[in-house]
C-alpha cells in the first residue's frame, strides 16, 4: 500500500530557531520518513523586499511585519521557491498585487496577505495552485474584486475578505467554499449585490460573524444582513439590463476615443521623424463622418429656413422656363399682360395691341429697303 504524505502545519513560534544549511532564520522539520518541513522566518525586520539568500527547498516563509511592497524583484525571488507551501506576508505595504505576483507557487496551500494598503488585485494576481486552500485578505483597502481572482482556485475553501472597502461582489456558481468572512465591509444592499446574496442563501457556505455583516446602503436597510436583506430580483432585470448597456456603450466610447488618441499620436510622433505608423481606423469613423456631415447640413438649412422665409419662399417658388421664339401666342398673351398692368393714359387712343400687330406684322422686304410713307408723301406732293 503506498504511503500517503501527512502535511502538519506546526506554529513558527513552538520552535526554537537554529541553523540549517548556512541560514541563521531557517529550521528543518521532519513530520514523517517521508516528509519534511523548511521554515524559515524573516518577521519584524524591517525589510524592505524579500531576501535573495532564502534556501531554494523552504516550504513555510514567514515575512510578517516588514515593508515589502512585492513588486518585480521580489517575484523574481518568489519564483525559485517552488516548494513553498506556507507564505505569510501580512503586515506589510503592499498596495497592488500584480498579475503573476505568485507565480511558479504551485504547491501553496495558506497564503496571508492581510493587514496591507492593497486597494487592487488583478486578474490573474493570485497563484494558479490547485492545492490553495486558505486565502486571508481581510483588513485592506480593497475596492472592488472581479469574479475571475478566484477561478484558477479550485480548491479554495477559506476566504478571509473582512474589513475591506467592498460594496458589491458578483459571484459565479462555480465558486466552492466552505468558510467566507465578508463583516466590516460597506455593502450596498441593492441589485448589486443580488448575485452574492443569492449564493450565499443557495450554496452550503458557512458566514462568519453574520450577524455583523450588515448593509450600509441604503439608509433604509441599514443593520440588516446582507444574506436577508430584501432584494427584488424582478425590479432587478431592467436596472441590471441598463447598466450591462450603459457600461458596454461606455467601453465602446472609451475604446474608439482611444483609438483615434493612439492614431493621432502616432501622426505626431511619425512627423517628428519616427517611424510610427498610423494605425487603421476602420470604417465607423467613414460612417460617423458622414452622419455628422449630413446632420451639421440640415440644421443649417433648417435655421437658414427659419430666419430667412422671404429668400426661402423665393427659392422655393422660383420656375425657370425657356422663352420659344416661335410662339407668337403665349408672347402676345404675356406682352399684353404686361402692358395691361401699367395705368391708362387718357391722352392715347391708340390700342396697345394695335401696336403689338404692328409691331409684329413688320416684315423686312427680300430687297433690304424699308418703305417709307413720309418719302412717298412728299414725293407725291412736288409732283
Amino acid at each position: 500500500m503506498a504511503a500517503i504524505k501527512k502535511y502538519s502545519f506546526i506554529p513558527i513560534n513552538s520552535y526554537h530557531w537554529n541553523s540549517f544549511n548556512g541560514h541563521p532564520y531557517c529550521i528543518l522539520i521532519v513530520d514523517t520518513i517521508f516528509f519534511q518541513q523548511v521554515i524559515c522566518d524573516e518577521s519584524g525586520k524591517n525589510l524592505s523586499s524579500i531576501p535573495t539568500d532564502l534556501l531554494q527547498n523552504v516550504t513555510k516563509l514567514n515575512l510578517k511585519n516588514n515593508k515589502i511592497t512585492l513588486k518585480h524583484n521580489d517575484k523574481e525571488i518568489l519564483i525559485r521557491l517552488s516548494n513553498l507551501a506556507e507564505l505569510f506576508v501580512n503586515e506589510n505595504t503592499i498596495t497592488l498585487l500584480y498579475n503573476n505576483s505568485f507565480n511558479n507557487l504551485t504547491k501553496l496551500v495558506i497564503l496571508d496577505i492581510s493587514n496591507n494598503c492593497i486597494n487592487t488585485v488583478h486578474q490573474a494576481a493570485l497563484p494558479a495552485s490547485y492545492r490553495l486552500t486558505v486565502l486571508n485578505l481581510s483588513y485592506n483597502r480593497t475596492t472592488q474584486l472581479d469574479s475571475d481572482v478566484f477561478s484558477s482556485l479550485k480548491n479554495l475553501r477559506v476566504l478571509n475578505l473582512q474589513n475591506n472597502l467592498l460594496e458589491s461582489y458578483h459571484t459565479k456558481p462555480s465558486f466552492k467554499l466552505t468558510t467566507i468572512t465578508l463583516d466590516g465591509n460597506p455593502w450596498n444592499c441593492s441589485c448589486s449585490l443580488l448575485d452574492l446574496q443569492i449564493w450565499l442563501t443557495a450554496s452550503n457556505v458557512t458566514m462568519e460573524n453574520e450577524n455583523n455583516t450588515t448593509c450600509t446602503f441604503p439608509n433604509t436597510k441599514q443593520k440588516f444582513s446582507i444574506k436577508t436583506a430584501t432584494i427584488q430580483p424582478v425590479d432587478c432585470g431592467t436596472e441590471k439590463l441598463s447598466l450591462e448597456t450603459t457600461i458596454t456603450s461606455t467601453y465602446a466610447i472609451k475604446n474608439q476615443s482611444t483609438v483615434f488618441l493612439t492614431a493621432l499620436t502616432s501622426n505626431i510622433t511619425g512627423n517628428h521623424g519616427t517611424s510610427a505608423a498610423f494605425p487603421f481606423l476602420g470604417k465607423s469613423w467613414t460612417f460617423l463622418v458622414g452622419v455628422l456631415g449630413f446632420v451639421l447640413t440640415t440644421t443649417l438649412l433648417i435655421f437658414t429656413a427659419v430666419k430667412c422665409p422671404t429668400w426661402y419662399q423665393y427659392l422655393m417658388s422660383y420656375r425657370h422656363r425657356r422663352l420659344e421664339e416661335n410662339d407668337p401666342e403665349m408672347l402676345q398673351q404675356e406682352f399684353s399682360a404686361d402692358m395691361s398692368s401699367f395705368p391708362a393714359i387718357s391722352d392715347i387712343n391708340e390700342d396697345p395691341i394695335v401696336i403689338f400687330d404692328k409691331t409684329n406684322a413688320f416684315e423686312p422686304e427680300e430687297d433690304g429697303f424699308i418703305e417709307d410713307k413720309y418719302i412717298d408723301t412728299y414725293v407725291t406732293e412736288e409732283s
